[in-house]
């Protein structure tokens, strides 16, 4: 470390759980070293992450967009449907499928398809109740 001290086992995160607590994929944080973002120390074939770096990169992500919702689906697009205007994106979410309706002219942006790795956030006044 750069006071001099020995850093210790702990003090480094391997690539899948820093990809899992930031929210993206491996492949996105391998990217994101060959762009310079981030600097991983390689020991054998594994990636390792400082712990400081992965926390200053959890708050410099809580600085970017604001919003008032609060929860948030990691997932899977399983299948993307468009019509002339409309959109219906379909997510597998741990053991939930999410279906969101959106603009065709978003989903276009968005650029998804199946098998992107995708997050639902939720914001909702309205909860249907059921009765099994």
């Amino acid at each position: 470390m750069s006071d001099g001290t020995v850093p210790r086992p702990e003090d480094w995160i391997r690539i899948g759980a820093a990809a899992a607590a930031l929210g993206v994929s491996v492949d996105t944080l391998r990217r994101w070293e060959r762009d310079g973002r981030i600097a991983f120390e390689r020991r054998g074939q594994q990636r390792y992450l400082r712990a400081e770096e992965l926390a200053q990169l959890l708050r410099d992500r809580g600085r970017e967009g604001r919003s008032s919702a609060r929860n948030r689906l990691t997932g899977i697009v399983l299948g993307v449907r468009r019509d002339g205007v409309m959109a219906q994106i379909d997510l597998a979410c741990g053991p939930y499928r999410v279906v969101s309706l959106m603009s065709r002219e978003a989903a276009d942006d968005l650029g998804l398809k199946p098998g992107d790795q995708a997050v639902a956030v939720i914001k909702s006044t309205t909860v249907v109740v059921e009765k099994r």
